[in-house]
C-alpha cells in the first residue's frame, strides 16, 4: 500500500455547485404606501439596518431610493437592500426577528432575473403576488453590484476545491462519533 495521502478526484458535482453558488442577494421591504404607520415602520427598519451596517454587524446596502408607488414587479411600496452572501445569515436573521408586520421578498442574483423572483424566492412574511412580465428572462452578465466592496461576485474564491474537499473529509470525521449526524455515502 502507497504511502501517498489519497486525494478524492473533484467531482463534476462539486464542480457545478461551485460554479453555481449564489454570491449577492436582495431583500425588498415592502409596505402599503397609503399606510403611514407601515411606511413609518419600513423606514425605522432601513435606518436600523443602515446603523448596523455602519457598527460593523454585517454588509448590507440599502437603494438610496425608497419606492413609494408600485414599481418593476414590486405591488406596493417597496425598497431593495444589497446583501452579499458573507453576511446573508446575518442580516436573514435580523430581519426575522425585527420586521414586525412588514413582508419581505428575498430572492438571489442570478442572470435569470424571472427564475429569482419567481420560483428561487422566499418571503419572510405574508408573500405579495408579482408582475414577472416586467422582469428578463435571462441576461448576458450576472448584475454585479458594489464591487468596490470586494464581495459577493466581486470577491476572489476563498476555498479551492482541493480545499473544500479537505473540509469535507475533516467535517465527516469529526461527525463519525455523533449519533445523530447522517453519514456520507462512499464514493464511488
Amino acid at each position: 500500500m502507497s504511502s501517498r495521502t489519497f486525494s478524492p478526484r473533484v467531482s463534476a458535482e462539486l464542480e457545478r455547485v461551485v460554479e453555481t453558488e449564489i454570491k449577492e442577494w436582495h431583500f425588498h421591504i415592502y409596505f402599503h404606501q397609503n399606510n403611514a404607520e407601515e411606511h413609518a415602520a419600513a423606514l425605522k427598519l432601513r435606518d436600523s439596518v443602515l446603523r448596523l451596517r455602519r457598527d460593523g454587524a454585517f454588509v448590507a446596502v440599502p437603494l438610496f431610493r425608497v419606492n413609494t408607488v408600485p414599481i418593476g414587479p414590486h405591488p406596493v411600496g417597496s425598497y431593495e437592500i444589497w446583501v452579499p452572501s458573507e453576511t446573508f445569515s446575518s442580516v436573514f436573521s435580523y430581519l426575522c426577528m425585527n420586521r414586525g408586520n412588514l413582508s419581505i421578498l428575498v430572492h438571489p442574483l442570478t442572470r435569470e432575473q424571472r427564475k429569482d423572483h419567481e420560483i428561487r424566492n422566499a418571503w419572510i412574511g405574508p408573500s405579495f403576488p408579482l408582475d414577472l412580465s416586467t422582469l428578463p428572462i435571462r441576461s448576458d452578465e450576472i448584475p454585479l453590484q458594489y464591487p468596490s466592496l470586494r464581495l459577493g461576485y466581486s470577491a476572489k474564491p476563498e476555498l479551492s476545491l482541493e480545499m473544500r474537499l479537505k473540509l469535507g473529509a475533516n467535517v465527516e470525521h469529526l461527525l463519525a462519533s455523533e449519533k445523530e449526524a447522517a453519514r456520507a455515502p462512499p464514493r464511488e
